[in-house]
């Protein structure tokens, strides 16, 4: 008989752990014998403190180590246990379709992975490309000349914001004014960054005016959380004539349909990136945005790329302003490598790419007319529609009843969000059909039909807020409609390295 492993070793292959935990038996005996630990047992002892270590043996009826394909089989299965339903809560949440050229390219690829080189534009000429495509994407819808590489998400965006206003303000004030029409998970962030540092958070109504009193920034939101779409420059110019800065958080995918904030007198402008192509993945990570006006660009966070010349006179993307980041000055830096959503950056300046201007304009239309259409319904079947100018979002009073009717679209596969007992919120999106309307008019009891009420029913944003300026004009947002030529870019932009001469 010859030596060889039983069947039943041969039939379960290789385990798990061997593929995806790297070190061998070798490597581990030379890195213990470079720290000068014996074993794994002898340096966890060393260093996880004995309060706090398990002493309790191993159990000894474990099973054997899994192979990756029962271990995938099983996390299928646990899956499978899933209830998923057609997301219509909001809350900065979007439904959204990342194309499939993108979602193999960038998503897939491991060229697209890393956040780090971006340090070493020698070889990373293509990822900072992507990048300035992505700042390019934020400046132009926001209105604002300068946006950074992305932040962590929308809630820290707005924190960074906060402080910047701080930072590049004149009032001495420590009070700073947040408009109560704020997302709920943002207002949270802020408490929290503006304890220690002694900023005084006031959460207030801003429907009739600026509370009393001196503030060094005021946060608004547009549209706000309630899905309102309101005119806020003149909340914007009663902040600047009490010398303060303001901050606008804004949905990105709105603002090809809406006046952009920097037109309205905003001096910084936040959000997130969520909504063009990157997915909902359990509420995060989404990377988030922040514009300024040039006149503050030396106080925006995080990453920034521009454009330098090498020795050659050839253009040359870097990072610019880098003393401010935590790897050059760590006692002066405003932020670190972790601040960013690189990756994400590049999947959302890709989705602008690929669908432009006119594509973006046309899914930002969709989803408007389906919201538009889904308030006619529920006003023709007697629902109370808070808001008449909306974009995306409808708030609809049923007294006493907002649990049952949540219960009821649950059951046919939508979750809406329940704001109080008389109260929901409805979003619609980019993958929001007719039958996702009907679905949602059932549950309140209604019965409409989308056809009719589509030919009669009016655009519901704001008549003076319609946006008139153009954006997204540079060439590249024009030339990579079809899956190849994306492709094809995509590439590029992975190889690419600096064009470096001897000196």
């Amino acid at each position: 008989m010859t030596d060889r492993p039983a069947l039943s070793d041969l039939e379960r292959g290789t385990p798990f752990v061997d593929r995806h935990i790297g070190p061998r038996p070798a490597e581990l005996d030379t890195m213990l014998a470079a720290i000068g630990a014996g074993s794994l047992d002898e340096l966890a002892a060393a260093a996880v403190p004995g309060s706090i270590r398990d002493r309790e043996p191993a159990p000894s009826s474990l099973p054997p180590a899994a192979t990756e394909t029962e271990v995938l089989a099983e996390l299928r299965a646990l899956a499978a246990r899933n209830t998923v339903t057609v997301p219509m809560i909001g809350l900065g949440y979007s439904g959204t379709v990342t194309p499939p050229v993108i979602r193999r390219n960038v998503l897939e690829n491991p060229a697209w992975y890393t956040a780090y080189t971006p340090y070493q534009p020698e070889i990373s000429q293509g990822r900072l490309e992507a990048l300035l495509t992505f700042q390019t994407v934020v400046a132009d819808l926001t209105g604002l000349p300068v946006a950074g590489a992305s932040l962590l998400d929308e809630a820290t965006a707005a924190a960074e914001a906060m402080t910047l206003l701080r930072r590049a303000g004149k009032v001495s004030s420590s009070r700073f004014v947040v408009d109560a029409d704020t997302l709920p998970q943002t207002v949270d962030v802020l408490r929290t960054r503006a304890e220690p540092l002694g900023i005084e958070l006031v959460v207030a109504d801003l429907e009739h005016g600026l509370p009393e009193g001196e503030l060094f920034g005021l946060l608004l939101s547009y549209p706000g959380a309630s899905g309102a779409v309101r005119d806020p420059s003149a909340l914007i110019a009663a902040a600047h004539e009490r010398g303060a800065l303001v901050a606008v958080a804004a949905d990105l995918l709105a603002l090809t349909l809406l006046t952009p904030p920097g037109e309205l007198g905003a001096d910084a402008v936040v959000g997130s990136t969520q909504r063009f192509g990157v997915p909902l993945g359990y509420g995060g990570p989404h990377a988030g945005y922040l514009s300024v006006g040039e006149k503050h660009a030396r106080q925006l966070p995080g990453r920034l790329v521009g454009m330098s010349r090498d020795a050659d006179g050839h253009p040359a993307l870097r990072l610019a302003l880098q003393t401010r980041e935590q790897h050059i000055r760590r006692e002066k830096a405003t932020s670190n490598i972790c601040t960013a959503q690189v990756l994400l950056a590049v999947v959302a300046a890709c989705y602008a790419v690929y669908h432009g201007p006119e594509g973006l304009a046309r899914i930002a239309m969709r989803a408007h007319r389906m919201a538009a259409v889904l308030a006619a319904g529920l006003r023709a079947g007697g629902v109370e529609v808070v808001h008449g100018e909306i974009f995306d979002t409808v708030r609809a009073r049923v007294p006493g009843r907002a649990e049952e009717v949540a219960d009821a679209a649950h059951a046919a596969g939508i979750a809406l969000r329940r704001i109080d007992a008389d109260t929901l919120g409805i979003a619609c999106s980019e993958v929001t059909t007719v039958a996702h309307l009907e679905a949602v008019w059932s549950a309140f009891g209604v019965s409409a039909d989308a056809a009719r009420l589509d030919g009669g029913t009016e655009d519901a944003l704001p008549a003076g807020l319609r946006r008139t300026s153009a954006y997204l004009t540079h060439p590249v947002f024009h030339e990579h409609r079809s899956e190849t030529s994306l492709m094809r870019w995509l590439r590029r932009l992975a190889d690419a390295t600096w064009r470096w001469t001897a000196r």
